[in-house]
Parts: C-alpha cells; structure tokens; sequence
C-alpha cells in the first residue's frame, strides 16, 4: 500500500523557493551592511526596566563608534537597542519574525527585514555579526546563546566576542555550567573562557572595540542605509 501523501509533503518543494526568497532578500540588504554586532534579550522587557536603559546605552555607544546593531527587531530589548543605534546615527537593523504573540517590527528599526522562518533568520544573525551581546531574555535568547557558542567552540565560527550582560541574571547559568558541564567534562577545560560575563555598559562596548582593533575590522560602516 503506497504511503497517503499529505498537503504538507506536496508542498515541500514549493516552500525550497519561499526559503530561497528570504536568503536572497536578507544577504541582498545585509551585505550592504558593515561590522555589526548582535544584540539579544527578551521581548518583554518594559522601558522602565533597567535592562532596557542598558541595551539603549550599548547600542548607541556601539553605533556612535561605527557599528551596525542588529535585533529581532521586536519590542522590549530588541526595541531598546534599535533605539540607541537610531539616536546614535547608526544602521539599526531588525531581522523581524513572525508570531502568533509578542512579536511586532519596532519603530527604530531603519533596515527592516522581514522572515518566516527562524532557520533562515538565524543564519543572518551570525553570518553579519562579529560580536554579540546577550541581555537577560527567555527561551529565544537562551537558545542563540547557545547556538552562537557551538558555532566558536566548534570552530565554525571565529571566537567573537560573546558577552552576557547582567551577572544576577547569568551568573547562575555560568555556575551550573561550570559545575554540571565542565565538572562531567562534557565540554573542555576553557570553553567557558570563550564568554564575558559584565555589568557595565561601558565595558561591554570596550570589549566590541578591543576585538576590532586587535583584528583590524573596518572602523566605519556602509553608508547604504545611513
């Protein structure tokens, strides 16, 4: 008896050419882009959040000294950090996605992108990044933190800066990694090296600007979106 053959399977092919379309749009707009730096963090954070101010203050820094920020383009943090690279004259780009809930473009957002698939979206974080800031944030952050660190610890990638921001909120991550992961020798001894742990905005920026003076990364972005 042959397999019953569903709308979905009958649809596969089709949906190679809708994939395709979002990496051709997204590397056509992001190539375009110059050194950028990603930053992460909840969607749900509210404006009166400290976290907020912070990711405001990072990513103006950032763009004020000539880098691209990119986000989710969402609200909360995505929104706080779109918000610093606009008033800090930069390219504040959103790769937005769409949602059933929370997930909206922001208005700071001045290279919009848009996506359906999270794959697709993901490949443009890190393709166009060469460093990223990870804010507190949920099960979306957790998981780009963890995919970015396997892309350098597995050399896929190369050791960009990985920075989480806020010791009361990641400490305790780091710990149970270092107990559990390190401890059971599931990862090597100084993998864990490969990420900084800060506090202060100014710090996080510094760390950005070491690497790419060490690394010889042109200092100004494309002028395309500006």
């Amino acid at each position: 008896m042959q397999p019953v053959q569903s709308g979905f399977v009958k649809e596969d092919p089709w949906r190679i050419f809708r994939i395709m379309a979002e990496f051709v749009d997204s590397f056509e707009t992001m190539s375009k882009v110059g050194p950028a730096v990603t930053i992460f963090g909840s969607a749900r954070t509210k404006p009166s959040d400290p976290y907020y101010r912070s990711a405001e203050k990072i990513a103006r820094g950032l763009a004020e000294n000539g880098f691209a920020v990119i986000t989710g383009g969402g609200p909360g943090i995505m929104e706080a950090a779109n918000k610093g690279a606009a008033r800090g004259k930069g390219q504040s780009v959103g790769l937005n996605i769409e949602l059933p809930f929370e997930q909206k473009s922001n208005r700071f957002v001045n290279v919009p992108i848009e996506f359906h698939y999270f794959f697709s979206r993901k490949v443009c974080f890190v393709k166009y990044s060469m460093g990223f800031i990870y804010m507190p944030g949920g099960f979306g952050t957790c998981d780009e933190f963890f995919e970015v660190i396997t892309l350098v610890q597995t050399q896929r990638i190369p050791k960009f800066p990985l920075v989480l921001f806020g010791s009361e909120y990641w400490s305790g991550l780091l710990a149970w990694m270092k107990k559990q992961m390190e401890g059971r020798k599931y990862i090597s001894p100084g993998d864990l090296d490969l990420v900084r742990l800060v506090d202060r905005e100014e710090e996080a920026i510094e760390i950005i600007l070491d690497y790419r003076q060490r690394t010889g990364v042109p200092e100004r972005v494309s002028k395309a979106f500006v």
